[in-house]
């Protein structure tokens, strides 16, 4: 019997019931467990925030076509996609939970207020049951906190900082994306072996949550072969040129520059690292050498030449072999006419993880989707065996290295993948120093 139903036959066996001379007690009833935007028609909204201008547009505006295209899966239309592949058989192509999914869009601006405000729109006025979406950290924990007070589901798009799962933790939001720590644990290894040991490293870094925790996990992950951070400089995310903070790196003693930026920032400040000479000068004995830790096909398209040989990591890249990349691929460039980038690939799992969860716990109560969501673990959406740690709501998959292509063919194969790092070299203990903090705290169904 359900905990919120008070059963009839024991009422009437206990004298409780109207009639028997006891007064009838209050029974609980549906509105008291009631959810922000519980669905009473045939249709269902899904908000998707993400940024269709500023610095990281490009990556935006990639993850709304994999969005829209989860949606057309989900609602049964087109080839299925990773429906087809998904270890999980929950989803059947008729929506979710028999309704048909429906969304609404925002721009976040790359801002935090900016994304707060179209979030609250989506949920307030639109009825949106989650929202799912990113391209910046600031933002998406701005948005995981602003859903958790709402009483929905935020499903993260691409957000990179520690802090997402770490100090920010939230009970409502949930983060499909790796993060710093996995890219300096996947990174310094190959490194290593490319480089060596006795390098002398020089960081820009974005001036944000992301920036922060990543130069913290590169530094701490180079620092551990031997490597020293001679600097680290923190750049505004509004920059366009970074002339003016490349060149004292000339003057520095660092061999390497490593790039702590994303989006059309590394575009730039790698572009201008290239104008000043950097990859072919020596310094210290040894040829200077740029690392881009974080990485996507769009950046990369963007830098063009400019990358190459240039070593950097990836949550996903299309040209993986497994049965969920190229479903998802194959789907996405029917429809785009180019394959999808990073950022695209993890929106589009999420969405569908989302609609698994619901099926799979038989509601939209966020605190529902959240235990179906929590300890999860699953295949087939292209990055191998992945599980959603309970404790901390991040996954844990397999990350790749990857370096700029000497001889790319397309705008599309710029990067090459050199290392698939095994999930098991970058999992961490939930109360790992990076990642302390935080409080996950309880789920909150709203309304």
């Amino acid at each position: 019997m359900s905990k919120f139903v008070v059963n009839r036959r024991t009422l009437i066996k206990s004298g409780a019931v109207a009639g028997v001379g006891l007064a009838m007690p209050t029974i609980l009833t549906r509105p008291s467990f009631a959810y922000t935007n519980e669905p009473t028609g045939s249709s269902v909204t899904l908000g998707f925030n993400v940024p269709q201008t500023g610095p990281y547009a490009d990556e935006g505006n990639d993850e709304l076509l994999a969005q829209q295209l989860a949606v057309e899966h989900l609602n049964g239309e087109g080839d299925g996609g990773c429906l087809n592949t998904f270890t999980s058989k929950a989803l059947k192509g008729n929506g979710i939970l028999g309704k048909k999914v429906t969304f609404v869009t925002g721009d976040t601006q790359t801002k935090s207020d900016a994304a707060r405000a179209s979030a609250k729109s989506m949920i307030e006025k639109d009825g949106a049951i989650m929202i799912n979406g990113g391209s910046s950290s600031g933002v998406a924990i701005a948005v995981q906190g602003m859903c958790q007070d709402a009483g929905v589901i935020f499903m993260a798009g691409l957000t990179h900082s520690n802090d997402t799962t770490g100090k920010d933790k939230k009970a409502n939001g949930f983060r499909h994306f790796f993060n710093g720590y996995m890219s300096g644990a996947a990174l310094a290894p190959v490194l290593e072996g490319v480089y060596g040991k006795e390098r002398r490293a020089y960081h820009l870094t974005a001036d944000y949550t992301w920036g922060w925790t990543q130069q913290e996990s590169i530094a701490a992950a180079t620092e551990a072969i031997g490597w020293e951070t001679v600097k680290n400089v923190l750049t505004p995310l509004a920059s366009t040129d970074f002339s003016s903070y490349i060149s004292p790196v000339l003057n520095s003693g660092a061999d390497v520059l490593v790039l702590n930026h994303y989006g059309g920032n590394m575009i730039n400040s790698l572009t201008n690292a290239i104008q000043f000479g950097l990859l072919d000068k020596q310094v210290n004995g040894k040829d200077f050498a740029i690392v881009v830790p974080l990485y996507s096909e769009l950046m990369a398209a963007g830098a063009g030449e400019n990358i190459k040989g240039v070593y950097g990591s990836m949550n996903w890249n299309w040209q993986l072999p497994d049965d969920g990349t190229k479903s998802f691929v194959k789907s996405f460039g029917e429809k785009y006419g180019k394959p999808p980038s990073n950022s695209a690939q993890t929106c589009y799992a999420q969405t569908l993880l989302y609609a698994d969860a619901c099926e799979r716990a038989g509601t939209f109560n966020p605190c529902g989707v959240g235990e179906a969501l929590e300890g999860f673990e699953f295949d087939g959406l292209g990055n191998g065996p992945t599980l959603y740690r309970a404790a901390d709501h991040q996954c844990f998959k397999d990350v790749l290295v990857v370096k700029g292509a000497e001889n790319p063919t397309t705008a599309y194969d710029t990067l090459e993948i050199v290392e698939v790092t095994p999930r098991a070299q970058v999992e961490y203990a939930p109360d790992h120093p990076m990642f302390a903090g935080g409080n996950l705290g309880k789920c909150n169904p709203g309304a």
